[in-house]
C-alpha cells in the first residue's frame, strides 16, 4: 500500500482548487469534534498528496487514452483536450482515499479511478454544447465545442464515456467484487436514473419555481452520484465488507451533495477567472440552484451540516480515513 503523504502544518494550511501551488493560512470552520479540527497538527501535507495523486492518475490517463495522431486524429486530439485541460482530479482523487481508508492498494485502484475521470469529462463536454448550457470556457480555457466544433465535441464526448468501460474491464477485481460488479456500479451511476436523470432534471427545471425536494433530486443525480461512486468504486478494489461499503456510501452521498452546493455558492459569489468558467450563468439561465431556492447563508449552512456528516461516516475507518476527512475539509473550504 502506497503510504499518504503527511506533514506537520502549524498554521493549518489549506490550498485552493483554483490554484494549487497557492496556500493561505486559515482557521478552519469548526466541523466535527475530531482531531482533524482540533488538532492542525495532524493536518496531512495537502499539496504534496494532491501533487502525487494527480500526477500519478494523469499518467494513467496517458496510457489508457489513443495518441493524439491515432485516427481519427481529430476526435483523439478533441479527447485529449478536454481531458487534459487542467482538472482537478477530485473523482479519481477521492477513489484512490476510499482505498486507502479500507487498506487497499491504491496501483489496483487506478483504472477505475481513470475511467471515472473520462465519465466526469465526457458529462462536461456534452454540458457545455449550446443545446445544453451553451458554455464557451470550461477549466479556464475555451470549451472542447469552441476548438473543435460540435459534431467532434459530440463525438469525443460519447469516446470518453465509452472508453471508461474498457478501462474498468482492465481493473483487477477484488474477492467480494468481480468485474461485473465493477461495471454496474459505474453504469448506474452514469445511466438514465443517476447522472442523466439529474441532467434532464435540471433541463427541465430551468426558469421554473422548483421546491426543495426537486432541487436535491437534481443535485443528488446530476453530481453526486458519480462523486459517490468514486469512493464506493475505491473501497470495492479494497475489497471493503459491507459495513464499511455502508460507511463509504453515506460519505460520499453526502460529500457530493455538499460540494454541489458549494458550486452553486462559487456561481454566485466568484469571478470567472477564479472558477476557470463562466460565473453567473446558473442566475442567467435560471437555474435551479441552492442559493435561488433558500438562500445564500442557508445555503452555506447546509453545505456545512453535510459536510459534517460526511465526517461522522468515517468513524469506523479510524486513522486510515484521514485523507479523506481533509479532503472533505477541504472542498467545504473552497467558499472562504
Amino acid at each position: 500500500m502506497s503510504a499518504p503523504y503527511f506533514g506537520t502544518v502549524r498554521d493549518h494550511r489549506c490550498v485552493s482548487w483554483r490554484n494549487i501551488e497557492s496556500f493561505a493560512s486559515k482557521n478552519t470552520a469548526s466541523i466535527t469534534e475530531d482531531r482533524y479540527n482540533r488538532d492542525p497538527t495532524s493536518v496531512m501535507d495537502l499539496k504534496a498528496y494532491l501533487r502525487s495523486r494527480q500526477k500519478k492518475i494523469d499518467r494513467a490517463l496517458d496510457r489508457y487514452l489513443p495518441r493524439a495522431n491515432t485516427k481519427p486524429a481529430t476526435l483523439h486530439k478533441a479527447m485529449r483536450y478536454s481531458l487534459f485541460a487542467g482538472g482537478k482530479r477530485l473523482r479519481p482523487i477521492l477513489c484512490l482515499a476510499a482505498t486507502e481508508a479500507c487498506r487497499g492498494n491504491i496501483d489496483g485502484a487506478l483504472p477505475l479511478a481513470c475511467a471515472l475521470e473520462c465519465i466526469h469529462t465526457y458529462s462536461l463536454v456534452h454540458d457545455d454544447l449550446p443545446s445544453m448550457d451553451n458554455d464557451d470556457f470550461r477549466r479556464g480555457r475555451p470549451t472542447c465545442h469552441k476548438v473543435f466544433g460540435e459534431g467532434i465535441a459530440i463525438l469525443a464526448g460519447d469516446a470518453l464515456l465509452t472508453i471508461a468501460f474498457e478501462i474498468v474491464s482492465t481493473a483487477k477485481p477484488a474477492h467480494r467484487y468481480n468485474i461485473s460488479a465493477l461495471l454496474h456500479e459505474i453504469a448506474v451511476a452514469a445511466g438514465s436514473q443517476k447522472l442523466i436523470a439529474g441532467q434532464v432534471a435540471d433541463l427541465e427545471a430551468e426558469g421554473k419555481d422548483v421546491k426543495r425536494d426537486q432541487l436535491q433530486f437534481i443535485h443528488e443525480n446530476k453530481t453526486a452520484a458519480i462523486l459517490n461512486s468514486s469512493v464506493r468504486l475505491g473501497a470495492m478494489s479494497a475489497n471493503a465488507d459491507a459495513r464499511k461499503l455502508s460507511a463509504i456510501t453515506r460519505f460520499g452521498q453526502r460529500l457530493g451533495l455538499a460540494f454541489q452546493i458549494i458550486d452553486d455558492i462559487l456561481d454566485v459569489t466568484q469571478t470567472s477567472e477564479i472558477l476557470g468558467k463562466s460565473a453567473g450563468k446558473d442566475a442567467a439561465a435560471k437555474k435551479a440552484t441552492y442559493p435561488a431556492v433558500i438562500g445564500l447563508e442557508e445555503s452555506r449552512a447546509e453545505a456545512r451540516r453535510l459536510t459534517r456528516q460526511a465526517h461522522n461516516a468515517l468513524s469506523v475507518f479510524g486513522s486510515d480515513a484521514e485523507p479523506l476527512h481533509v479532503l472533505a475539509n477541504y472542498l467545504l473550504e473552497r467558499e472562504y
